[in-house]
């Protein structure tokens, strides 16, 4: 596979969370496993319909930035440790800068995809 389809195979990740202990947990493990680059966390406010009744709450959303092989364990692995019974996990493939891609490709996957200087 050459350098340009691996560009294309990254992915982000949108997680929500119901407090910031639970997203920073999920992040360390997420970082510190190599299965993501980086994660993003911010708090937002929702609403959204639940066992038929409107709810509103304070929930934390997280960005991962990662190399689309390690989607499954990601997947796994928020699943074990979120609080939700049901945990909102998004995916797109997403485009960008490449040395940026590479620099999320090669921390997330620990594999060097074509790095020209240090981030």
């Amino acid at each position: 596979m050459d350098t340009s389809q691996l560009r294309k195979c990254a992915r982000l990740i949108y997680i929500t969370t119901g407090n910031m202990d639970n997203a920073s947990e999920i992040a360390r493990e997420l970082v510190s496993k190599r299965l993501a680059a980086c994660v993003n966390i911010f708090p937002i406010s929702s609403i959204y319909r639940w066992n038929e009744t409107i709810e509103e709450d304070n929930e934390i959303a997280m960005f991962v930035k990662t190399d689309s092989l390690c989607l499954e364990n990601i997947i796994k692995l928020v699943k074990s440790l979120h609080t939700y019974k049901m945990p909102a996990i998004e995916f797109w493939e997403i485009e960008g800068d490449e040395e940026y891609l590479d620099w999320v490709h090669l921390n997330s996957s620990g594999k060097r995809v074509s790095i020209s200087r240090k981030i």
